[in-house]
């Protein structure tokens, strides 16, 4: 099965309430355990590569990593450049082959934030591939915010809903209280933001930051119209620990093997955990 744009799967998650997760691959191992998760439950998912992790891949073996994972999963997977800062690297992962992109522009001033979607919408549809924008600031150790401090930029729902009208997005990240990596202090979910907001838009709202949070949290967001839930922290967490107990008990291994089998063990069971916590088993 080919890469698919995320609309093959969205306004599904809308309509009957449950979320599709992206996890966002940062190696081979990362790619493999989700996929083989997914399969297990049957799930569609989202790729998520950052610009950090595309510099670090290369794009053509991230396309090529995708690409297999798709063929061998019969999985509807888009694959979704993640925090996109410029129209130039949106275009440059479209062409290369991606399905689906993020223009981030919420550094931007609003009116300016609302242009520049706008164009990377326009393009992108004409391809198929699938956007998604964001508004707002998402917190966490990425901007050096504390939950309490990304407070202050929660989106206001009346530009969240005049944002989506101007730019056509087909998902919309808006800041409703969570944040990037792992909580440093308690988490606050701003729900009837999200409310407010589905309430006047057909695609549904994307929770960035979903490591950490409680799992009667995300269930209570996913009710309220949060249709993506994006996971990459306890992921990372996962890995690092598996690796760290092989070495720690033998410090002679050298074959990488002997310890990404394990890191890769420890992503599947965390993203299959995320599967069922957001009700996307059985929906591929």
């Amino acid at each position: 099965m080919p890469l698919v744009s995320m609309n093959e799967f969205l306004p599904k998650a809308k309509a009957n309430k449950f979320a599709v997760g992206q996890f966002n691959m940062n190696n081979l191992e990362f790619a493999q355990a989700i996929t083989e998760a997914a399969m297990e439950e049957k799930s569609p998912f989202i790729f998520g590569v950052s610009e950090g992790a595309l510099k670090y891949m290369g794009i053509e073996y991230t396309v090529a990593i995708a690409e297999a994972a798709a063929k061998k999963s019969g999985l509807p997977i888009a694959l979704h450049l993640d925090h996109g800062s410029t129209f130039d690297i949106a275009m440059k992962c479209i062409r290369a082959g991606f399905s689906s992109v993020m223009f981030d522009g919420s550094h931007h001033p609003y009116e300016e934030n609302i242009k520049l979607t706008k164009e990377i919408v326009k393009a992108a549809h004409a391809m198929g591939v699938s956007v998604e924008g964001e508004l707002g600031t998402i917190g966490g150790v990425e901007d050096d915010l504390s939950v309490d401090e990304a407070d202050a930029s929660l989106a206001k729902p009346e530009e969240a809903i005049r944002f989506y009208e101007e730019t056509g997005v087909d998902a919309l990240a808006i800041a409703v209280g969570t944040a990037h990596g792992m909580y440093k202090g308690e988490v606050k979910i701003h729900y009837d933001i999200i409310e407010a907001v589905v309430a006047k838009i057909p695609v549904p709202i994307v929770l960035h930051g979903g490591s950490g949070v409680p799992d009667d949290m995300i269930r209570k967001a996913i009710q309220a119209g949060a249709g993506k839930i994006n996971v990459n922290t306890e992921n990372q967490v996962a890995c690092t620990a598996a690796i760290r107990e092989v070495l720690g008990k033998d410090a002679n291994v050298i074959d990488p093997r002997k310890y990404l089998t394990p890191a890769r063990t420890a992503m599947k069971a965390v993203v299959q955990e995320k599967i069922r916590l957001f009700g996307s088993s059985n929906q591929a």
